[in-house]
């Protein structure tokens, strides 16, 4: 019973997590469609959710722009609170820190 009880658990945590996700990609979404209506597409919502983070090489490889284009498309989110951009050594990373967070604490 005790396993099963874990079991449980988790699986209700899960299903919350799952929730929480869903509303900040649409949160993202709507966000995007109404302040940065020229660089919304469902594939770049799609990048920003695949890992809580994303480089230029990711944007450039999946809508296929150029990387001044891609560069240009994540500061424009950074400008708009959407992603932080962390530098680790000659890397540049853009972090979607809500889904970061989110991902962190489980719920």
């Amino acid at each position: 019973m005790y396993m099963l009880d874990s079991v449980e658990q988790t699986s209700k945590e899960t299903v919350i997590l799952i929730e929480n996700i869903q509303n900040l990609m649409q949160n993202t979404k709507s966000k995007i469609k109404s302040e940065l209506p020229k660089i919304y597409s469902k594939d770049l919502i799609e990048i920003l959710f695949a890992h809580p983070y994303t480089k230029i090489e990711f944007l450039v490889g999946s809508l296929g722009v150029s990387r001044q284009t891609a560069s240009k498309y994540l500061k424009e989110l950074e400008t708009i609170g959407i992603l932080e951009t962390i530098q680790i050594k000659n890397s540049k990373f853009f972090v979607n820190m809500e889904l970061f967070t989110m991902l962190q604490k489980g719920l």
